[in-house]
C-alpha cells in the first residue's frame, strides 16, 4: 500500500469563554477566547473504513477542550494554550498537534493577542 502524508484535523474558531488574566476584572469575569487546533495523524484505516473507532473522533477531542477551558481558571495564556495543546495531542495515533489560543480584545488597538504552541512525537 502506497504510504500517505498525514491527514490533518483542523478546528476553527472555537470560541469560547473563559477566566484568563491576573488583573481584578479578568479574575472576576469571563473573557472571550477562540482556539484554533490542527491535528495530524495517518489516518490510514480511517482511509478504507466506514467505522468511527478507525479514525480520530474530533468530537471527543473538542468536548475535551470545552470542559477544561470552561471550568478552569488561567492566571495566563501560555497555561491555558499548553493545556489545549495536551488535549490535542493525548491520542497516541497523533505525530503533530499546534494550538492557537486568542484572547479578544486584551490591547487596546488590537483585535486580539494570540498565542501558538506545538507539539510533535
Amino acid at each position: 500500500m502506497p504510504s500517505h502524508p498525514d491527514a490533518v484535523i483542523r478546528i476553527k474558531n472555537l470560541r469560547l469563554r473563559t477566566f484568563i488574566g491576573i488583573k481584578e476584572e479578568e479574575i472576576n469575569n469571563r473573557q472571550d477566547i477562540v482556539i484554533n487546533v490542527a491535528i495530524h495523524y495517518p489516518a490510514a484505516q480511517a482511509r478504507h473504513s466506514v467505522d468511527i473507532d478507525d479514525a480520530l473522533n474530533y468530537r471527543t477531542i473538542t468536548k475535551a477542550i470545552i470542559a477544561h477551558v470552561e471550568s478552569n481558571r488561567f492566571a495566563l495564556l501560555e497555561k491555558l494554550t499548553q493545556d489545549v495543546l495536551n488535549i490535542a495531542c493525548d491520542h497516541p495515533w497523533v505525530t503533530y498537534a499546534e494550538v492557537e489560543i486568542d484572547k479578544l480584545h486584551a490591547l487596546r488597538y488590537a483585535d486580539s493577542v494570540s498565542m501558538t504552541m506545538s507539539w510533535r512525537r
